[in-house]
């Protein structure tokens, strides 16, 4: 087991004192790019989906940020996991977590991986075409099936129709073919894209997804689960708050999958959880004025930090490619905008993360910060070039601790090593 040390904030103290402090010890030392990762942000987002999904069972889809901290934190609070991979489920059962607390929600898995779900008793797992069901017959006789459906996902930032999910006319089929082969359907999943803008894309998908569960019902099948995915905001910049997408999906279940009935809702939240737990600090390696010609008085600059494409920034991800530096220090309100540009530290021409903000003039050594960097950042990101991927301090409030401990009694974070308790 890695050591990782767990930041206790006394004496009223939060993850900003925290990074703060970092920054000061920093900056007579390598000024070395660092992540602060506020546990207790984390916590709040648990308590907030527990207050308004109540009845819908959280599935923390780990692809997005498989930090061990955050997954020991996450499966003490009771919270179940998404897996995609073999090496996915095996980090979750080392975490003492039973297998009925993994959905296996990867609808084209490898027959291999397959095997291994079997043999370490994960069962519930997802499919969306007929060239599945036969992988799956031949390997794991025992799983319990979820049909993946397509749903309209065209108010997302990032559809996910175009690979996975079947359409509504092949969805008899689909279940007749289980049906001959002596499969398990249990359920149904569908997923509304990342970034998803829009709470009635909910509803629809959960009207869906009934109709789907008719014609189960209609073979035979025990349908006993609703799987509704993913999509939920998980910045604090986001036009639409999770508040308003759990209202929506609390009518449409109303409707749908009333409460008093026997089917487990369950959901694959990994943005809502991890995204706004996550603040860079980077530092500026390098600058250089920048103007057309030498009669030109209108300077641009282009600023060079010490993290880029290659590691933090996933540019890729369109839910969050707007990123929005600031400055660590307030600068005077005097000081003269420029329009500025800034760089990775790569010798790649495009590992550029702002092609065109204004911003007053900065100096090297200079602190900026970007918030919301917790979901596919550090997970994405490579050694490209020989630099290395920006360290990452797990912090939490003493308020925030405690807490964790009315909940979790003794077993709280007990697969990590808290090696400091104080900022």
């Amino acid at each position: 087991m890695a050591n990782f040390n767990l930041h206790i904030c006394r004496d009223g103290l939060t993850a900003t004192d925290f990074r703060d402090n970092k920054i000061k010890e920093l900056s007579v030392g390598n000024r070395d790019a660092f992540h602060t990762a506020d546990l207790g942000n984390i916590l709040q987002k648990h308590l907030c989906w527990k207050r308004n999904l109540p009845h819908v069972t959280p599935f923390y889809a780990m692809k997005c940020n498989n930090s061990l901290p955050i997954l020991s934190m996450l499966a003490d609070l009771g919270t179940s996991f998404d897996c995609a991979s073999p090496a996915e489920i095996q980090s979750i059962l080392s975490l003492d977590v039973h297998p009925s607390r993994i959905i296996y929600a990867n609808p084209c898995k490898q027959e291999s991986h397959i095997r291994y779900a079997c043999n370490n008793g994960v069962q519930m797992m997802t499919f969306d075409c007929e060239e599945e069901l036969v992988k799956i017959v031949d390997n794991h006789k025992n799983a319990k099936l979820v049909l993946r459906i397509s749903v309209d996902d065209s108010k997302a930032a990032l559809r996910l129709s175009s690979k996975f999910g079947t359409p509504l006319w092949q969805w008899p089929r689909l279940l007749e073919r289980a049906k001959e082969l002596c499969l398990e359907v249990i359920g149904i999943s569908f997923h509304v894209g990342s970034g998803c803008s829009d709470p009635k894309a909910f509803s629809q998908a959960i009207s869906d997804a009934h109709k789907a569960f008719t014609m189960g019902v209609e073979l035979g099948f025990n349908m006993t689960l609703l799987d509704i995915g993913g999509g939920f905001p998980g910045s604090e910049n986001t036009a639409v708050k999770f508040e308003d997408f759990a209202a929506e999906i609390n009518l449409a279940l109303d409707t749908y999958f009333p409460a008093q009935g026997k089917v487990k809702i369950i959901a694959e939240p990994g943005r809502y959880y991890v995204a706004s737990s996550y603040t860079l600090a980077l530092n500026i390696i390098g600058k250089k004025a920048v103007m057309k010609n030498h009669n030109d008085g209108n300077k641009g600059i282009m600023y060079y930090v010490n993290d880029g494409i290659h590691g933090s920034f996933n540019m890729d991800d369109p839910v969050n490619s707007n990123i929005q530096p600031y400055l660590h220090k307030k600068s005077r309100s005097d000081h003269h905008p420029y329009p500025s540009a800034i760089w990775g530290p790569t010798c790649d021409s495009f590992d550029l993360l702002v092609k065109h903000l204004f911003l007053p003039e900065m100096e090297v050594g200079d602190w900026l910060l970007v918030d919301n960097m917790g979901a596919y950042t550090c997970v994405m990101g490579s050694n490209f070039n020989g630099f290395r991927r920006a360290d990452t301090y797990f912090v939490m409030s003493q308020d925030a601790w405690e807490k964790m401990q009315d909940i979790c009694g003794q077993r709280t974070m007990s697969k990590l090593h808290i090696c400091s308790h104080e900022c």
